[in-house]
């Protein structure tokens, strides 16, 4: 048997971005699209109990993921492998459409 009753609950509408500001839901006709940038720092780290959580938009997370490529590109830059890597930088995941 199944017992109801009428609940009120809150449901994320839209998710702005951290850094710009926008809305990552387009026009506000589909579900939100963003990336986020999160962290939860423990036992050892200088900010032990620290959490972090950023949502970026489209434009926002892939101008930090440039960003960190570079960042990456500077350390690795005499390394062989970095090339390869490079290209797969942060990407576990290609949905391709058969034409």
């Amino acid at each position: 048997m199944n017992v109801t009753s009428k609940q009120l609950v809150d449901v994320v509408t839209d998710v702005l971005c951290d850094v710009c500001g926008e809305s990552t839901s387009l026009n506000g006709q589909h579900s939100a699209q963003f990336g986020m940038l999160q962290a939860d720092w423990g036992f050892g780290s200088p900010h032990d109990g620290e959490s972090y959580q950023v949502h970026l938009c489209e434009g926002c997370f892939f101008a930090t993921l440039a960003y960190l490529k570079e960042q990456r590109r500077g350390n690795k830059m005499f390394s062989e492998k970095c090339v390869e890597q490079e290209r797969k930088f942060g990407l576990i995941e290609r949905s391709q459409e058969i034409l």
